[in-house]
């Protein structure tokens, strides 16, 4: 197939499918950053979210960077990590994760926001929940979604749930290219969002 049909091909597959790169942020996957938000083998997927980002700009499909940006006294956190935050008696100021402005909340090295990409900042586990990412995925006449990033029995599960929930016609999770804190917890939550409907490839098998 010659490469302006080969193009026009992908456009016309992957057209209406937007990639969710979630929580990919230096506080959460660089050990450097000394964060209690550390994601261990966040660091370990970074190759594959990469590839995957790559590959899905090839395709032409609408990147969305989902993110946390925290007010510095955690006042729109969970009750759960607000002792982190200079507002719940714990660290202060900046020293709270991905704290607005801060370089922690930066995404991590190699995944930079691009011209026609769009960023979405939530506050809580799904990206969905009091965001308006729905009616942006809307708007952009998007039915179909792939999921890259971490943590795999959090924000990974909420929105991939969520999005069943919304009717989106396919929700696609990369196996490789997600984490959790042990393979055991990721294996399980993968099980369980394959029981709902969502796909599970590995990242060599969705890009063929």
């Amino acid at each position: 197939m010659a490469p302006a049909a080969a193009a026009a091909a992908a456009a016309d597959k992957w057209g209406n499918t937007a990639m969710l790169v979630i929580d990919m942020q230096r506080d959460f996957v660089d050990p450097a950053m000394g964060s209690p938000a550390l994601l261990a083998a966040g660091e370990s997927v970074m190759p594959a979210v990469t590839e995957a980002v790559a590959v899905a700009r090839e395709r032409g499909m609408f990147i969305i960077w989902v993110v946390r940006e925290h007010d510095p006294l955690g006042r729109d956190i969970e009750l759960f990590r607000r002792r982190f935050y200079g507002g719940g008696g714990g660290g202060g100021g900046n020293h709270g994760p991905v704290v607005k402005g801060s370089k922690g909340a930066e995404l991590t090295d190699g995944l930079a926001v691009e011209q026609g990409d769009y960023k979405l900042v939530k506050t809580r586990f799904s990206a969905f929940f009091a965001t308006h990412l729905d009616s942006v995925l809307k708007t952009s006449r998007v039915n179909s979604l792939v999921i890259v990033g971490i943590q795999t029995p959090n924000c990974i599960r909420q929105t991939a749930f969520d999005a069943v929930a919304l009717d989106y016609e396919k929700v696609t999770v990369i196996v490789d290219a997600t984490a959790a804190a042990t393979p055991e917890i990721h294996l399980s939550n993968i099980r369980d969002m394959k029981n709902i409907g969502v796909e599970t490839p590995t990242l060599e098998e969705w890009r063929r």
